[in-house]
């Protein structure tokens, strides 16, 4: 756990995207250790690892976009991918749907009311979760010898879990930014779910491809050496 956490700690000093609405602040390099830190270790371990590191990052750049909670998006991350990587499937979708309700349906500005082609990608992402695809993942990433099972299992459960982790995002910035510093329905109608529609699944698709590269030998390795993914 400590040295996750660690180096969670040092990739959040790496800057890949800018957060549109919050200046200064980025989605980090840690952004595609998170799921895979979940996977690794499992629900509460994982979580705990990123919580930390994604603290400790903060620490020292001051550049988190919800302040010293910014840790919260990639823990849900991680908490995604332990449960599903430990069979969780039911409570996996249960987190999701809650949050993707409770971010659509947000009062006012909620992308429901304002622009409801925005949640088109997490929408997928839920429908992914519900599917038997996500099944074949979780037994694909746990036992498969074959390389390209194994991918398609760590790509799948990764794209999941970073939808949840950019959901818990989205629904964070909502409940700090309006109406305190974004009052303007325009704003989040134009500059938020319209101008996001295409960025964020070419942001999630990016952060996935590169997990799944770094992450199938990483869990091809350490189940080689006798190590339990998902912290069994």
């Amino acid at each position: 756990m400590i040295s996750f956490a660690a180096l969670y700690a040092i990739l959040s000093l790496v800057s890949l995207f800018p957060i549109i609405g919050a200046m200064g602040s980025f989605i980090t390099l840690a952004s595609i250790m998170a799921p895979l830190i979940g996977l690794m270790l499992g629900p509460a371990i994982g979580t705990g690892a990123v919580s930390i590191g994604g603290f400790i990052g903060w620490s020292i750049t001051q550049t988190g976009a919800f302040g010293f909670l910014s840790f919260l998006p990639g823990a849900l991350t991680a908490f995604g991918s332990g449960l599903l990587v430990n069979g969780k499937r039911v409570q996996s979708i249960a987190l999701y749907a809650v949050l993707f309700l409770f971010l659509a349906f947000y009062p006012t500005i909620g992308p429901v009311w304002l622009y409801p082609f925005y949640i088109w990608f997490q929408f997928i992402g839920l429908m992914i979760l519900a599917s038997p695809l996500t099944s074949l993942a979780i037994d694909s990433t746990r036992d498969s010898k074959s390389l390209a099972r194994l991918s398609l299992g760590v790509g799948v459960l990764c794209l999941v879990s970073t939808l949840l982790g950019q959901m818990t995002g989205n629904l964070m910035f909502e409940l700090t930014r309006w109406p305190t510093i974004y009052p303007q329905i325009e704003f989040w109608r134009t500059a938020q779910w319209q101008f996001l529609t295409l960025v964020y699944p070419v942001e999630r698709l990016l952060i996935v491809a590169v997990a799944t590269v770094v992450g199938t030998p990483m869990i091809k390795a350490a189940r080689a050496n006798g190590v339990k993914i998902g912290g069994k």
